[in-house]
């Protein structure tokens, strides 16, 4: 799907690369943060490629924001492995997550290099730490169960993997999947930096193995949907029957659909005294850390400006 217009910028311009960029309420969102944070009016332009498009089209984009100098960078969802192994050689810096995860998420310029970075570690971190306390861990004994091994999930446990300290590990992290290939990535990657903390890989076909697992985690433990499901397809990755832990956490790293695991999560909320998380603060950070580097300044990431930038966000979309 190459129908982007190769013509050289008029002004400085941010790019949205995804699949329907067009739909995404980041467009009338951005132009408002552009001028809370006084970006100075920068274009704000959408790329829609195919999902695994041909590495052709990719090189042509990444080609084009190099050459082109008004062209600042980017923010890029869904294409972040294809758009990388397609380019990787146009790039003149690569951040060291993007070279551990073989992604990008961000392309940005400094002093006339064009850097790739992966933000997902960064901004995945950022937001379990808005609601996951200080030491849980080492405190309470318990667990992580993520369903799904996609790249939220890749980007999460390599952040804690290098930000938890031994004392604070959880006893466990369960990653499941419904496919294999997934999780042999994740396990490749995670024996390159795991610390010590324990790991099982679960492959999951079907949602009642989920159930399984969740019924049996210790008091205080965290259930993450890392899937798409409740937004990208209908549904859940547990049953209506699974049991959330006991002053657990749940955490869905989507904030729209129709959300089907946030629903079975509160509707346990009182009875099992669930801290309850949608993916909204993910989205903010997500937002605002590629912002803060292809603009280069400096946005904070809690506190009376973050939640502006928060109800801006929530007014606009």
């Amino acid at each position: 799907m190459d129908i982007f217009d190769y013509s050289p910028r008029k002004k400085p311009t941010f790019y949205y690369i995804g699949t329907s960029t067009y739909k995404s309420s980041i467009m009338k969102v951005f132009p408002k943060w552009a001028e809370y944070l006084d970006l100075g009016d920068p274009d704000f332009i959408g790329i829609d490629c195919k999902v695994h498009d041909s590495p052709e089209v990719y090189r042509k984009i990444v080609e084009f924001m190099k050459k082109d100098s008004l062209s600042l960078g980017a923010l890029i969802t869904t294409h972040k492995l294809d758009l990388y192994e397609a380019s990787r050689d146009l790039f003149d810096m690569v951040g060291s997550y993007t070279e551990l995860l073989g992604e990008l998420s961000c392309i940005s310029k400094i002093e006339g290099k064009l850097w790739a970075h992966a933000k997902d570690p960064i901004t995945s971190g950022l937001s379990y730490e808005a609601f996951i306390p200080k030491n849980h861990w080492k405190k309470s004994g318990a667990e992580i169960f993520i369903i799904g091994a996609g790249g939220a999930s890749l980007a999460l446990t390599t952040y804690l993997m290098q930000i938890l300290s031994p004392e604070n590990y959880p006893s466990t992290i369960y990653v499941s999947n419904r496919s294999i290939p997934r999780l042999d990535m994740m396990r490749k990657i995670h024996a390159q930096i795991n610390p010590g903390i324990k790991m099982e890989y679960l492959h999951h076909p079907n949602p009642i193995q989920n159930d399984e697992i969740a019924n049996r985690l210790k008091p205080g433990s965290l259930i993450i949907n890392g899937t798409g499901l409740g937004k990208d397809l209908p549904g859940s990755p547990l049953t209506d029957k699974a049991e959330f832990p006991l002053n657990g956490y749940a955490w869905d790293y989507n904030y729209r659909g129709e959300l089907s695991f946030l629903r079975q999560a509160k509707a346990q909320q009182k009875t099992k005294n669930l801290d309850v998380e949608d993916g909204w603060v993910y989205f903010l950070h997500g937002w605002t850390r590629v912002i803060a580097e292809v603009f280069h300044v400096e946005i904070p990431t809690s506190g009376p400006k973050f939640e502006i930038i928060s109800d801006i966000a929530k007014k606009a979309k």
